[in-house]
């Protein structure tokens, strides 16, 4: 029988994969159960069982927990799969989850917790339960199948919390720059809005409704063959509002990695846990590269931009595309 050949990349597929050498490499970057007690393990990723390290790790040291814990579906991340059961199941399993959390956020720590239409409701309940519920996020997801029989799914949750009325939000640093639809001026004089050579925009404020977000594809280099990835864009605007340079980020579910990277290249310290050993070796590629390529899609100048406009703002021959400046058809 003869050996399957790898399917070969196309020229414009910028999807990041791990390579023999890459897997050996970040290997011996990880950090394996049981923690060590003489080591920081700021800027670490752990590759373990977060809800079984909980009781190793520090009490109310964590600034911001981004948490993105298995939706109620049936999906296979890497070596393990979690299967859809009822909505009471999924409340009491989200429950155990956050009670041993819990306990290593600071009295100041902001929470978000990402969920799907379905898992959204038991995660309220638990949440409302042990802290305080601020908002629902809805970001829209443009990808998704459709059905014959009901709406397409193209939306998810994230619930913004914290755990006391003592708490840190930077309205500035998230702001979302729209172009003018109706440029209203006032004696003559452009109101609440900049005229430029590329269109008229102004800065909004940022809602719960996100819809300026691309999930990652094949064309981006942030993209990798994790199922369930978040967008840069999205984890930058949530450690952007509510952590400080320095603050710690703690991602008890990191996945490929997004939290890690984005942490790096927005200069805060971050801790990740990931079951999966691919993954964490995926994440600690994603980590080192984004020392030295600190670019966010759709991030540019301090300033998120709608969705299909950063492009405007930076026209330049195809042969010199980076990952912050992208044309039409490769989306902010």
């Amino acid at each position: 029988m003869e050996k399957a050949v790898p399917k070969q990349k196309g020229p414009r597929n910028r999807t990041l994969v791990l390579s023999d050498a890459d897997r050996s490499n970040y290997k011996d970057q990880l950090v394996y159960p049981p923690l060590p007690r003489d080591v920081s393990l700021f800027d670490k990723i752990i590759c373990g069982d977060a809800l079984s390290l909980c009781t190793d790790l520090p009490k109310a040291f964590v600034d911001l927990m981004i948490l993105d814990p298995p939706y109620n579906l049936t999906k296979t991340f890497g070596t393990e799969t979690f299967r859809e059961t009822s909505l009471g199941k999924y409340e009491q399993y989200f429950e155990e989850c956050f009670m041993k959390l819990f306990p290593l956020l600071k009295k100041t720590a902001t929470l978000y917790v990402c969920g799907d239409w379905k898992s959204s409701v038991a995660l309220h309940r638990v949440l409302d339960r042990h802290v305080i519920v601020r908002n629902r996020i809805t970001w829209e997801r443009e990808k998704g199948r459709g059905a014959k029989a009901n709406w397409k799914n193209a939306s998810e949750d994230i619930w913004f919390c914290t755990v006391s009325d003592d708490y840190y939000f930077d309205v500035e640093a998230v702001k979302l720059k729209r172009k003018v639809i109706a440029p209203y001026k006032e004696n003559g004089v452009p109101k609440d809005w900049q005229e430029g050579p590329d269109g008229d925009f102004r800065l909004t404020h940022p809602s719960n409704l996100w819809t300026d977000l691309t999930v990652p594809f094949w064309s981006m280099p942030e993209n990798t063959d994790h199922p369930t990835q978040k967008p840069e864009k999205l984890i930058a605007k949530l450690i952007l509002a509510s952590s400080r340079v320095g603050d710690l980020i703690f991602d008890p579910f990191l996945g490929s990695g997004t939290t890690a990277a984005v942490a790096r290249k927005l200069d805060r310290c971050f801790i990740g846990v990931e079951l999966d050993e691919t993954y964490c070796c995926l994440a600690a590629k994603r980590t080192t590269l984004a020392e030295t390529n600190k670019e966010i899609q759709g991030y540019s100048d301090g300033v998120f931009w709608e969705r299909n406009s950063l492009n405007v703002q930076k026209r330049q021959p195809r042969s010199a595309v980076t990952e912050g400046s992208l044309f039409v058809d490769r989306p902010s």
